[in-house]
């Protein structure tokens, strides 16, 4: 293995585990927030889920020579920022997670179940992911209703950076808003004390709750979205880029490792799409063989990463909330308008996602069941509907 390594693939694994890390932890910790984490929960979460990825982007990587990354679910936890608490508690929404989890394995081992999920029509299931994500895209334009001197610098310095650097767009509104908490918060005197006793989270595990309503509110449209906007495509990237991944194998072992991290308070894993397109392509290295070592390296540096997670949180935590949400949701626009091009792409479709669209982003709850789930639903009744009508029969 040491002779396909080369400073090519040193270089866009360490891009790869900064943008992977940095683009999307704020949208993490918005989700576990509103579902009711603690601090100390959420350090303990990002550092299981950091550990989560970088030990299987290493032995996948090294197992099949392919540049495969793995990522947390970001959607799902944009996801969990929409449906907010449930019944029981944050241990509800861990019973949750370890449910989606096994789900994930199922759909690895249970080809069945696997094909069911890839049938869900993509309209529906992307109208859906924009539903989800709506309400944090509209956080920036909220950061700036509430203090125009705190919000404008973080939204101007992300449209700056993604018109030239997209990939550097995040992590430059994030810096704008360490500057902002440096310059415009008053921070307490302490703060260096705060951030060093911080840094090294320690594991907290958390006794699962199983609830019916978190079964059907969280880990069946978490698991829908995990798999239709993080599996499915991350396993199409790696084919585009003519690798051959084992989709079985990776899909246990992403579930398994859901499980373990949803103990200790984390949104599933899951492989990843954006990064592994970085790391399979010849940026890596020229030759595809070699490639592996870039996933290889940005695992490791998710690793190094998730050990001072605490640290990071301790720090942004001082934010008012509403500018780490601006930060998330500018992050997270370049998904949604994807997701809402794709969910409006096909005319004779176009009103089953509206409806879809329309019931996730309401955000309401029906029979104590989130707008995701119902929203996935009434498009799917309107799809079958005008089928139907349709029908040369008609």
């Amino acid at each position: 293995m040491l002779k396909d390594f080369s400073v090519s693939a040193l270089m866009m694994g360490l891009l790869t585990a900064f943008v992977g890390f940095i683009s999307s932890f704020a949208v993490i910790m918005q989700g576990l927030q509103a579902m009711g984490a603690t601090a100390p929960e959420i350090a303990s979460a990002l550092l299981a889920q950091s550990v989560s990825m970088g030990l299987l982007a290493m032995v996948f990587s090294a197992r099949y020579r392919m540049p495969i990354s793995i990522a947390w679910s970001t959607p799902g936890a944009a996801l969990l920022s929409g449906i907010s608490a449930i019944e029981g508690g944050f241990p509800a929404t861990v019973g949750a997670f370890v449910v989606c989890g096994v789900l994930i394995i199922l759909s690895g081992l249970f080809r069945p179940l696997g094909r069911a999920i890839r049938m869900i029509p993509a309209p529906l299931a992307n109208a859906m992911l924009a539903g989800i994500l709506l309400s944090l895209c509209l956080a920036p334009v909220k950061a700036v209703a509430f203090n125009a001197a705190f919000g404008l610098p973080i939204v101007i310095t992300w449209m700056v950076v993604v018109s030239r650097w997209r990939l550097w767009a995040v992590p430059a509104s994030l810096g704008a808003l360490i500057l902002v908490l440096i310059f415009g918060v008053d921070l307490p005197p302490d703060i260096m004390a705060q951030i060093g006793a911080a840094i090294q989270p320690d594991l907290t595990f958390i006794t699962p709750v199983f609830t019916l309503h978190g079964a059907i509110s969280v880990a069946i449209p978490l698991f829908i979205v995990t798999m239709a906007s993080q599996n499915i495509p991350g396993i199409a990237i790696l084919k585009v880029h003519h690798y051959e991944p084992p989709p079985g194998v990776l899909f246990a072992g992403t579930g398994l490792f859901s499980i373990l991290g949803g103990l200790v308070g984390g949104v599933p894993v899951n492989m990843a799409a954006i990064t592994a397109a970085m790391c399979a392509s010849d940026d890596a290295h020229p030759d595809p063989a070699k490639r592996y070592w870039a996933a290889i390296v940005g695992g490791s540096g998710y690793i190094v990463l998730g050990l001072v997670a605490g640290g990071i949180i301790a720090f942004v935590s001082l934010a008012p909330p509403v500018l780490l949400q601006a930060v998330a949701g500018l992050g997270l626009i370049a998904a949604f308008s994807s997701a809402a091009f794709a969910a409006y792409r096909e005319p004779e479709t176009r009103e089953a996602a509206a409806i879809t669209f329309l019931v996730t982003a309401s955000g309401t709850s029906f029979a104590g069941i989130s707008g995701a789930f119902w929203g996935l639903v009434a498009g799917g009744v309107m799809m079958g509907l005008q089928r139907f009508m349709r029908s040369p029969k008609k």
